[in-house]
């Protein structure tokens, strides 16, 4: 028999040996689930590590929150809040009555309404003399920006509550609230109140709808701030009425009296 030369059979062990090594490693990405997990877990955690600061800035209150359009007889007032830390730092109007008139109106009012709302810190603010409807839906547009901070605030501090703080978020929402009564028509026009609520306390009563036009608009000018500070100080409808606006009165007093029913007061 013819014996193989040693040459041989270590050049045919090399090219067995490099065509295992070759094999392994044409297989090893594949069967490497270590590093597939690896590569698709990267990007997971760049995207939970933006949204975290977004939750701690809604956690804390702060951004620019933009109301609802007032409509007005001489045009839209739309009112846009800086807020900071839960507080109001800068007001202004988006939107204002313009054109003729409206402008020196609108140059008039807005400032001083601006002013208003960064130190009164609510919609409770008072109207400037002469820019009636200016003023009405500045506080309407105001007021629904600041219902919209605080939803936003709500949600963002619920999201981000552990399951033993779960509880006391959810009684701190039970406890604070905004409830909208009934229209109620009057002889001279619609009157609907709106009452915010916290801990069983009415602690912000105001006119969303009141008459106006001619006459009733010095009537509800004089009648329904004084209406609004009764509601907050007697905590129910049982408020007198403002003399020389009763029908003014008796239509707040209803709208009231619906809210609280809604609320559960």
């Amino acid at each position: 028999m013819r014996k193989s030369h040693p040459i041989r059979r270590v050049v045919l062990a090399t090219a067995a040996t490099v065509s295992g090594v070759v094999l392994l490693l044409s297989l090893k990405p594949a069967s490497d689930p270590a590093a597939a997990s690896a590569a698709g877990a990267a990007p997971q955690q760049t995207a939970a590590g933006q949204e975290s600061p977004q939750g701690g800035a809604q956690a804390a209150g702060t951004g620019t929150v933009t109301g609802d359009v007032a409509q007005t007889q001489y045009g839209a007032v739309q009112v846009r809040l800086t807020v900071a830390g839960g507080k109001i730092t800068k007001a202004e109007a988006v939107q204002a009555p313009k054109g003729g008139l409206s402008d020196q109106k609108t140059e008039l009012s807005v400032p001083k309404l601006n002013q208003e709302a960064v130190a009164a810190q609510s919609a409770q603010i008072d109207a400037v003399s002469g820019a009636t409807y200016t003023s009405t839906g500045y506080k309407k547009s105001l007021q629904s920006a600041l219902d919209k901070v605080k939803a936003s605030s709500g949600a963002s501090s619920g999201s981000s509550s552990g399951a033993s703080s779960g509880s006391s978020a959810g009684s701190g929402a039970a406890q604070a609230r905004t409830v909208t009564g009934k229209a109620v028509q009057t002889q001279y026009g619609t009157v609907q109140v709106r009452v915010t609520i916290s801990n069983g306390k009415i602690t912000k009563a105001d006119a969303v709808q009141a008459p106006k036009g001619g006459l009733s608009d010095q009537k509800t000018a004089l009648a329904v701030p004084k209406l609004n500070q009764e509601a907050v100080a007697a905590g129910t409808a049982n408020i007198d009425s403002v003399s020389g606006a009763t029908y003014t009165s008796t239509g707040y007093k209803q709208s009231l009296q619906s809210a609280l029913d809604q609320a559960g007061g």
